[in-house]
């Protein structure tokens, strides 16, 4: 029987594993991997923890850290997730792997990447609503004719 990602981080202190999904992209995209370690103590804004919601595991990026738990968000999501307690979290990207490239969470680059990709989300949703209002539009014009 495979272990659960709790049993392999409370018996190694490490997990590797490969990502699915799109919802951390560009950073992580389906295939690539993650080094998760346990955690002590509280998260930081711009840590990227491991949680389970319901019975899947996300990894997702702490947008905002408050008194009784966090507001989390995938670098390619729209929506936040509120109520992330330090209970439902069990371990924080240290490391991704993209192919043969390895970015390690404290190096300045990823720093500068993570607090960029967080201050510029409003003017991404924005481009991103801009670019489906025109596209309606252009279908309006297109249909007209």
């Amino acid at each position: 029987m495979e272990k659960t990602f709790e049993e392999v981080l409370k018996e190694q202190g490490i997990l590797l594993h490969h990502t699915t999904g799109m919802s951390m992209a560009p950073l992580l995209r389906t295939g690539d991997a993650v080094a998760v370690v346990r955690c002590a103590g509280r998260m930081k804004k711009y840590d990227v923890p491991l949680y389970k919601r319901g019975n899947k595991y996300v990894l997702h990026r702490i947008i905002k850290v408050r008194k009784e738990d966090y507001v989390i968000r995938g670098d390619n999501c729209a929506e936040k997730e509120y109520g992330i307690r330090d209970a439902d979290i069990l371990g924080v990207a240290t490391v991704f792997y993209r192919g043969e490239k390895e970015i390690r969470a404290e190096a300045v680059g990823y720093r500068l990447y993570a607090r960029a990709r967080v201050a510029l989300f409003p003017l991404r949703m924005f481009c991103r609503r801009s670019r489906s209002f025109l596209g309606k539009c252009k279908r309006k014009l297109l249909k007209k004719q």
